[in-house]
């Protein structure tokens, strides 16, 4: 192994600017009837009666805040039968005279009702919207609709070292949006290489809260892998609505139906702790309800199985579960009743392995993944410049006889190979062990000696 850093570049040329591709989806209008929710009036009499009996007493208003549905023309009429079939009654109002503002308890008929819809479903959040309406949207906002160049990759990949050969290959498997398998040793940056994918999916996806199928309900909405966007996060134009899409709505001065999130698109992560069981839909037998599995959460972003092959399940039987998807471009979920669904699988799905991949799959599955990339150990060009880039984010004074010093006495006599992550660890030693010695971080060759003392294990 030969280095030599006086022939190696200390700066790289400046990125240019990411284009973002992806057209802002419009948002449905709010419905104006019960007809336009896509739901039934007998499912909506029952969500409401259950909201009613959860809260006590709550107000017109309020069941719109947590429906997500209009009062005008859809909560007053399900709030009308609940009257005339006396499960509910009205105790006063609240802040007003309006209709709105009216109170609504449930009598003890309404009890008795209450219990029969609860022993279906305890849902009680945010209406849902049908199947048929969320499969529309997926094909509205697909993620192959998206362009990215060499001036994107670059952009999303400004903050690593990547050489341009490897950018090279990363462009047109992002391009694809279908599949991606990712090996090689540890530590190189696998996953930083799907972050970086990640944040070149541009635009904004709509997501609800819950879908509906068959009176069921599906949970979609996921706060840990749906980042919301802020009405001036999206800056598309000065008539964008309260939500941050586009005022195209076919009815004037109308709202954006509040079922519907604007999101980023989403990034799920998985790793050995994936089980197949979370592949399908997850019923809780006391909610009586649906969460939905990790790849419907990922749908229109991107899917990242990472520690590929240390699932406890084997990885034959979790691959053979993506063999219709990944072919298809959908996928088959199963209902307690027995029923199969077809949703949409729109999702870029990334495998990334630390293993060899000959021991992991066959021919015939790396016949179906679109893009294999191998993610090889830094050259030391690549590794001087991630210690440079380290160095100047931690505020450590860059030394190239310090780093000449790492690589002659840690890496070279002892046999070690160049790991993509050693700067960054190697600099948290350095700091560790300066703070602790009250002195001013830097590559010395003590302070480097003591970091590689207590982060390697050492070899034989």
């Amino acid at each position: 192994m030969t280095f030599r850093l006086h022939e190696i570049p200390t700066s790289q040329p400046a990125p240019a600017a990411a284009r973002d591709s992806t057209p802002m989806p419009d948002i449905p209008t709010q419905p104006t009837s019960i007809a336009e929710t896509g739901l039934t009036m007998g499912f909506l009499t029952d969500h409401i009666i259950k909201i009613i009996y959860f809260t006590g007493a709550i107000t017109g208003q309020r069941l719109e805040e947590m429906t997500k549905l209009p009062f005008l023309g859809v909560i007053d009429k399900v709030l009308e039968f609940l009257k005339l079939e006396e499960f509910t009654d009205i105790i006063g109002a609240e802040g007003g005279f309006s209709e709105r503002s009216f109170q609504y308890i449930i009598t003890n008929k309404g009890r008795l009702k209450v219990h029969e819809v609860l022993d279906r479903s305890q849902y009680a959040g945010p209406a849902p919207v049908p199947l048929d309406q969320y499969i529309e949207m997926c094909q509205r906002q697909q993620i192959g609709d998206m362009v990215i160049d060499q001036a994107s990759i670059r952009q999303a990949f400004s903050h690593l070292v990547v050489n341009d050969k490897m950018l090279d290959k990363i462009g047109p498997a992002a391009n694809s949006a279908r599949s991606l398998f990712l090996y090689g040793p540890p530590g190189n940056g696998k996953t930083s290489i799907a972050d970086g994918l990640s944040n070149m999916l541009g635009g904004y996806v709509l997501i609800p809260y819950a879908i509906e199928i068959d009176g069921q309900i599906i949970k979609l909405y996921d706060p840990l892998n749906h980042q919301v966007v802020k009405q001036n996060e999206v800056g598309h134009s000065e008539s964008a609505t309260p939500f941050g899409g586009p005022a195209t709505s076919p009815r004037p001065n109308a709202f954006p139906d509040a079922r519907w999130l604007v999101c980023r698109r989403p990034r799920v992560a998985v790793g050995g702790e994936l089980i197949l069981e979370q592949l399908e839909l997850i019923y809780d037998p006391v909610a009586k309800v649906y969460e939905a599995p990790f790849q419907l959460k990922a749908n229109g972003g991107l899917f990242l199985i990472d520690d590929f092959g240390r699932q406890k399940s084997r990885p034959q039987d979790l691959l053979n579960r993506w063999i219709v998807p990944l072919e298809k471009k959908i996928d088959f979920l199963a209902l307690q009743t027995g029923k199969k669904i077809q949703v949409p699988f729109d999702v870029l799905i990334i495998f990334s392995t630390n293993l060899n991949p000959k021991d992991l799959v066959d021919d015939a599955f790396l016949r179906r993944i679109r893009h294999k990339i191998e993610v090889p150990n830094p050259s030391p060009a690549e590794f001087r410049a991630i210690f440079q880039q380290v160095c100047k984010g931690k505020k450590i004074p860059y030394s190239d006889d310090g780093l000449r010093h790492l690589l002659q006495e840690h890496y070279m006599k002892v046999g070690r190979d160049l790991r993509s992550c050693h700067p960054r660890d190697i600099c948290d030693q350095i700091l560790d062990e300066a703070k602790y010695r009250s002195i001013q971080p830097s590559m010395s060759k003590e302070l480097i000696d003591r970091a590689c003392e207590a982060y390697f294990v050492k070899l034989g």
